[in-house]
């Protein structure tokens, strides 16, 4: 046991010593250790980037999308995501969702929590002088609340009655009540929508830029009856849908067995008739973004491998042209006693330092661009420490792949001949 900690000791003692040599030479040269460290932090610089920027669209898209509802099916004409073994034009001759559906699938889903029709055009708002143009109105069912979460700054959602009776009531987003009003607390005012008075009831907390852009804060929500006087809700240019949310102990596979026999039963069509209609969740979406972000992925490794690739051969040539400098000093090193292993450790250190060196150096200045852009508030990114770790990781990997030849030959050198070399 004794003999073991023994030569434990001198392994830890035999790395150190390694390390100090390798530091030494480094400082002693300044000019060469920058050149070597400069491929190495474009290198780190380059993937690392890469693999954040994948990192952080991902996320904010994901965020996006999952907002929507994890347990909502949407009933829609178009699929979101299309197959190739399906012609265009039969997506085109389908009808579009209806209120009237919507109402049927109501009464016979035993499997749905709430349903909500939901339709949308560009209007324009006014309010007094000031006035916006071209922003979503959304016609909504009274079941919207239900369906999809949300949050009211100031105000009240509007009433079954007010749904019902086709009230002009209208609830409006952040920025749309900050800029016409110049107070977004403010309700109780009427505007303008497309020349229909309409009566501000309620206002949504801010919920900040959506990456689809699904933010209500520049939207305007009024009930299907109220919007049905000055919007048509059979036009397919309104993107007419129907929201099913599941109930808690339902999957979204089971509600979409049922909803395809409503819809089938709805729309009459017979058993061996394709279905006219779309059933989408939001899983289609994070599948297709998924297979886009594997290739962005991809191509990022590719970018950043050959960076680090070039990195890589500029420390091996370094390194040999270290060992030829040093081969006078590595023949009295070994003449005094030094192992071939402690050769190798410290040309092996010196190779790693560089590597993490230029890796940290690519790191922090990655930091810096991430934060610059975080300061400017035009996308959400961040360096995640598995990134950092990562970028740390292919840094010694490179020291230990560029530095292994080099320094297996300058412990194999000849002590006598090493030291008559001029």
């Amino acid at each position: 046991m004794t003999t073991k900690k023994q030569g434990t000791r001198l392994y830890i003692t035999l790395l150190f010593e390694s390390l100090r040599f390798a530091l030494h030479a480094l400082r002693v040269n300044k000019l060469r250790t920058a050149l070597s460290v400069l491929g190495v932090t474009v290198g780190i610089f380059s993937i690392i980037s890469v693999f954040t920027m994948v990192d952080s669209l991902e996320g904010n898209i994901r965020g996006s999308i999952e907002s929507m509802g994890d347990n909502v099916v949407f009933v829609a004409k178009w699929p979101w995501t299309f197959g190739s073994d399906y012609p265009w034009w039969k997506y085109l001759n389908r009808p579009i969702p209806t209120v009237r559906e919507k109402e049927y699938i109501q009464r016979k889903s035993q499997k749905a929590s709430a349903v909500c029709f939901q339709a949308t055009t560009p209007v324009n708002a006014v309010y007094k002088q000031n006035s916006l143009e071209l922003i979503s109105l959304s016609a909504i069912s009274y079941e919207y609340n239900r369906v999809k979460e949300f949050e009211l700054n100031a105000g009240r959602y509007f009433s079954a009655s007010e749904a019902a009776a086709g009230k002009a009531v209208c609830l409006v987003g952040f920025d749309v009540a900050g800029i016409l009003f110049g107070n977004p607390s403010i309700v109780g005012r009427h505007i303008k929508v497309d020349g229909s008075k309409m009566l501000v009831i309620g206002v949504f907390q801010r919920e900040g830029d959506s990456f689809l852009g699904e933010s209500v804060d520049l939207q305007i929500f009024t009930p299907v009856n109220s919007a049905a006087n000055f919007m048509d809700l059979r036009n397919q240019q309104n993107n007419p849908s129907i929201m099913v949310k599941a109930k808690s102990n339902v999957t979204n596979v089971e509600l979409i067995d049922e909803l395809t026999g409503i819809l089938r039963s709805v729309r009459r069509l017979k058993p061996k008739a394709d279905d006219s209609f779309a059933l989408n969740q939001i899983s289609m979406l994070i599948n297709t973004f998924a297979q886009l972000f594997k290739v962005i992925n991809w191509a990022g490794i590719i970018i950043g491998m050959f960076s680090i690739l070039v990195g890589g051969f500029g420390i091996a040539n370094i390194m040999f042209v270290s060992v030829k400098e040093r081969t006078r000093l590595i023949g009295i090193q070994k003449s005094l006693g030094a192992k071939n292993t402690f050769i190798l450790f410290q040309f092996l250190s010196e190779a790693v330092i560089l590597c993490i060196i230029g890796g940290l150096i690519g790191i922090g200045l990655l930091w810096i661009l991430v934060f610059a852009v975080q300061q400017s508030g035009s996308f959400d990114i961040f360096l995640s420490i598995q990134n950092v770790m990562l970028g740390l990781g292919i840094s010694v990997g490179i020291g230990l792949i560029s530095g292994i030849w080099p320094a297996k030959s300058a412990s194999n050198l000849d002590p006598v001949e090493a030291i008559r070399s001029s």
